[in-house]
């Protein structure tokens, strides 16, 4: 699983930045932490593992056999989600906005 330090590395140039108290945050681990409080889990029945997903994220889902190995192995494909959308620049979400964060996504000029 890539670190939330070695993703804001790694989308240097791609993220908004916001300005909190003079310093720059990089919005990317608040939105990613914003996006995990949507998630929702069930029990499977036919096997008792956990299975998780975040509604308006398609395709970022999780199954496992304990809740928190569920949880992370979610915030993983989330993650490796984001790098692959920002690698093809493809949109993140659009219009979704979690806790009033909209993550842009501006190209790299070479």
């Amino acid at each position: 699983m890539l670190s939330a330090g070695l993703l804001d590395e790694l989308l240097v140039g791609y993220t908004r930045r916001a300005r909190d108290a003079g310093a720059e945050v990089v919005v990317l681990t608040k939105y990613i932490r914003a996006a995990m409080e949507l998630a929702t889990y069930e029990i499977l029945t036919d096997d008792g593992s956990y299975y998780g997903e975040i509604p308006g994220f398609d395709g970022v889902y999780a199954n496992a056999v304990t809740l928190e190995k569920c949880r992370d192995e979610l915030e993983e494909v989330l993650e490796d989600w984001i790098l692959l959308r920002v690698s093809r620049n493809l949109p993140l979400l659009g219009h979704i906005v979690l806790e009033g964060l909209d993550l842009i996504v501006d190209p790299l000029h070479y």
